[in-house]
């Protein structure tokens, strides 16, 4: 309590935000875990009881470490208050081993750690522009936003009930865009450099935190018009920000460097022999194609639109699908670079290369921060929050916990649209007819996949069906969002702010 009170300052609205949601976390540690719970315990074990120059080599079990080094020092430190609940689950070959006191230790971990999440919701919403301010405490946009990210339906269920430990990465990465927003570059480069560290998966958005910071704080001065004033560049900044990289990366990579195992390392964090997609087809523009690959197959006009040659692809043909879409705004400061941060995930999530489903959040809740600003923005985020959050609910397929997920996501939604409508009172409807069906068309997928094929006779023949269904479903609504996202960029006028040397 006392540690909220410092971070609130009064706030006490804040306070009874996340005490309410971390009320909620509790509640959800008795439901089901996925194999993640396995995969972490197993890094638990790892770090613990074998010699660093052993944790990238270790392959007792299925689950590898395959997070960066920072990472696996943070198992290595939550090892040593873990054998204080219970040693069993430090040890390596105590595969898929379970216990009370193993659940409620990993749980609370997790909740635990959520505290940066909090801190960093709080700093990004100092950020936000208070003209639209009502006199109502539940009307302001920086309550919008609080309940945003810290209820997020994905980020619930993904880290506390199917089991990761995103909440604190994602805090790494709001605290940085703050700290940026805040002017404070140099610590926002080395949040952002940290936080690289720990999970390699924000390289998605690197392109735009490495363009805003040349552009916006390696050149000190712009012309009227916005554009750089190429004189005014400076070695003195762009020398302090490579000098916080490097360093960082030499306090993450030096010892397995000294070690001789970067090869190792990277042949780990990045293994792209596992192939194009995950078992679990992320709603992205690969779940189109293999399903359009898929009908024309079964129809019999395959070859006719592919030729006789099957299609093969690379991880650098994915770049260079995403590359071409990606679109820096930094003329407009800080929320511009927002948009391309956000541009840069929702890309790298449409053509990445074996992309996890869970990979959207990294849209989602930045995406939150533009959704109090802009009435478009708002409409943007309501379809790619509202399909992003049902492409998640294939991750959690026991029975006990499909009230939970309706429910949750349910109330998440109708929050987000009632709140924003009530931001934007005065703007025009934020959907069109064509997206509104679109939307109320999840409720009958849902009843189709939950409630109807599991009594069909298709469910032994083809139990891949409704997951197919509910990614290509979920990818028209992804890929229409980013589409509205993009077009936004390039018509909306750029707010120019010369800066004086």
């Amino acid at each position: 309590m006392a540690a909220l009170r410092v971070v609130t300052g009064g706030d006490h609205w804040f306070s009874a935000l996340a005490l309410g949601v971390t009320f909620l976390k509790c509640l959800l540690i008795p439901t089901y875990h996925s194999t993640d719970f396995e995969v972490h315990r197993n890094w638990l074990a790892i770090t613990h009881s074998l010699p660093v120059s052993q944790w990238y080599y270790e392959a007792t079990s299925e689950w590898t470490l395959d997070y960066p080094p920072f990472f696996a020092w943070f198992e290595f430190v939550l090892s040593h208050v873990a054998k204080y609940f219970d040693q069993e689950m430090l040890n390596v070959r105590n595969l898929n081993y379970s216990s009370s006191r193993t659940l409620l230790f990993q749980r609370f971990s997790v909740i635990f750690t959520d505290a940066l999440f909090v801190y960093a919701v709080h700093e990004c919403c100092k950020c936000i522009d208070g003209k639209k301010a009502s006199k109502e405490v539940t009307e302001k946009p920086k309550f919008i936003l609080s309940v945003l990210l810290l209820w997020n339906f994905g980020l619930l269920i993904v880290d506390h009930i199917h089991f990761q430990y995103n909440g604190f990465l994602f805090g790494l990465m709001l605290l940085s865009i703050a700290r940026l927003f805040q002017k404070r570059h140099l610590e926002g480069a080395f949040l952002f450099a940290v936080l690289l560290h720990f999970k390699h998966i924000y390289l998605y958005v690197a392109p735009a935190y490495g363009i805003y910071l040349l552009r916006s704080f390696c050149f000190t001065a712009n012309k009227p018009d916005g554009s750089i004033r190429w004189n005014s560049f400076s070695f003195v900044r762009v020398t302090s920000l490579v000098l916080i990289v490097f360093l960082v990366s030499a306090l993450s990579l030096g010892p397995f460097l000294a070690l001789n195992q970067l090869p190792q390392i990277f042949s780990r964090l990045f293994p792209f022999k596992r192939g194009l997609c995950h078992a679990y087809w992320a709603p992205n523009f690969w779940a189109l194609y293999n399903a359009l690959d898929k009908v024309l197959s079964v129809i019999g006009l395959h070859d006719k639109w592919f030729g006789p040659a099957v299609p093969t692809h690379s991880p650098s043909l994915c770049d260079s699908l995403g590359n071409p879409h990606l679109h820096f705004d930094c003329h407009s400061g800080p929320r511009g670079f927002l948009r391309s941060v956000i541009l840069c995930a929702l890309s790298s999530f449409m053509f990445g290369w074996h992309v996890h489903e869970k990979a959207i959040l990294l849209a989602i809740l930045p995406m939150s921060l533009l959704s109090v600003g802009k009435a478009g923005d708002a409409s943007i985020f309501l379809i790619l929050t509202t399909t992003g959050h049902y492409s998640l609910f294939p991750l959690l397929f026991t029975t006990p916990e499909l009230p939970i997920k309706i429910l949750l996501m349910l109330s998440f939604t109708i929050y987000s649209v009632s709140s924003l409508k009530t931001l934007f009172r005065k703007e025009k409807p934020f959907f069109n007819w064509m997206e509104t069906f679109y939307l109320l068309g999840l409720g009958p997928l849902e009843v189709c996949c939950e409630l109807v094929f599991p009594f069909t006779s298709w469910k032994l023949k083809y139990p891949f069906l409704p997951l197919l269904l509910t990614s290509v479903y979920c990818a028209v609504g992804i890929t229409y969002a980013w589409f509205k996202l993009y077009l936004s960029v390039l018509t909306d006028p750029p707010v120019y702010k010369t800066k004086k040397q």
